[in-house]
């Protein structure tokens, strides 16, 4: 397959095919990247919610079944805020009608919600693993970090929401940058600006972000087929990520609510919540999403809102319920398939250069 408009990716990453695999933390891990990875694309390992123990594991066991080749290590670039006990005792209290209903203890000290910041330490790992590909997630670490992350050969890209973004990471030394659409699943990569009025749709910011930069682009956010691939291609971008397409696939690591909820919800069943994390992302609307927000002033900062919700989720689980489940999923969640990893990606390609190379 080398009828690509745009080759600039797969000579970037060296692999065969311009397709990424969105790094879903909680959602996938070796299995799904071993799966991409031996279609010719991306494989990606989100790495924000593993110990550096399981980091290795997870490492090893893609070098193991695919030999050389290339892999993502994801991570998050957030600052750790400060513990605000006011404000996370206002938003348990908004809660505590739930804990009522689902008979969880209230009085019981709150679950830490946590992911880890990308540092000093993620440094070393990233030194002793030598991934092809380093990606963050809001923004880049601090320039002592990324220097080291350069030192070692990785490709280092990351994720604008707006044009701003995309010229920020330019400057501070991406290879590539990730053009994150408002359709897209997930955690919002916005880190300029916490406003989510600046965030526009992936068609309108692709060709945007081409024009004023001069790195490849990647297009994510409600692409879910060789359509979706081919229309990024046509507006600018070097290569697409796909994240919610893959959750369907059986080495998704979603569980049986997640799956089913997949499966029933149409693309207008998704919305952006700061209830799980404190963060804007996108997932299936729910019970807690309709009342409580989607979006709501009493959510603790990211990445706390999600503790007390823990009571709640386990609770809910247990009577077979998605009410309190972040159920991450981005608009394009309405084409649907049966395929695996490695069939998907194969498809996504065929079908995008049957459109952009008619014989």
């Amino acid at each position: 397959m080398s009828q690509w408009p745009d080759s600039r990716i797969t000579e970037l990453f060296a692999v065969e095919l311009p397709l990424l695999q969105a790094p879903m933390a909680g959602a996938s891990g070796s299995h799904m990247a071993i799966a991409v990875a031996r279609a010719g694309g991306l494989g990606a390992l989100p790495c924000a919610m593993l110990t550096p123990e399981k980091i290795d594991q997870e490492v090893a066991t893609f070098r193991e079944h695919t030999g050389n080749a290339p892999l993502n290590l994801n991570f998050f670039c957030h600052q750790p805020p400060a513990h605000d006990a006011e404000r996370a005792e206002r938003w348990k209290q908004s809660l505590k009608p739930y804990y009522e209903e689902l008979g969880a203890d209230f009085d019981a000290p709150t679950p830490v919600s946590n992911r880890a910041p990308f540092d000093s330490d993620s440094c070393t790992l990233i030194e002793r693993l030598r991934p092809e590909v380093v990606s963050f997630h809001f923004g880049l670490p601090q320039p002592s970090l990324l220097d080291r992350v350069r030192a070692t050969g990785a490709k280092i890209i990351s994720s604008a929401t707006t044009v701003e973004e995309a010229i920020w990471l330019e400057q501070h030394g991406c290879d590539a940058v990730i053009a994150m659409g408002y359709e897209a699943g997930g955690h919002r990569g916005l880190f300029l600006s916490d406003q989510l009025h600046t965030q526009v749709g992936t068609f309108a910011l692709v060709p945007q972000i081409a024009d004023a930069t001069s790195i490849p682009v990647i297009a994510a956010g409600g692409i879910a087929d060789g359509r979706g691939v081919a229309a990024a291609f046509v507006l600018g971008a070097s290569a697409v990520q796909v994240g919610t397409a893959y959750l369907f696939c059986p080495e998704a690591s979603v569980s049986a609510l997640h799956r089913q909820a997949l499966h029933d919800a149409t693309s207008s069943q998704t919305a952006l919540t700061n209830l799980f994390t404190g963060r804007p992302a996108r997932g299936i609307v729910n019970r807690i999403m309709r009342e409580a927000g989607p979006i709501s002033p009493l959510a603790p900062a990211f990445p706390l809102a999600g503790g007390a919700l823990m009571p709640l989720r386990a609770q809910a689980e247990k009577l077979g319920s998605s009410d309190f489940v972040n159920l991450w999923a981005g608009q394009a969640v309405g084409i649907k398939h049966q395929l695996g990893a490695t069939e998907l990606t194969r498809q996504l390609a065929e079908n995008a250069l049957k459109i952009l190379s008619p014989r």
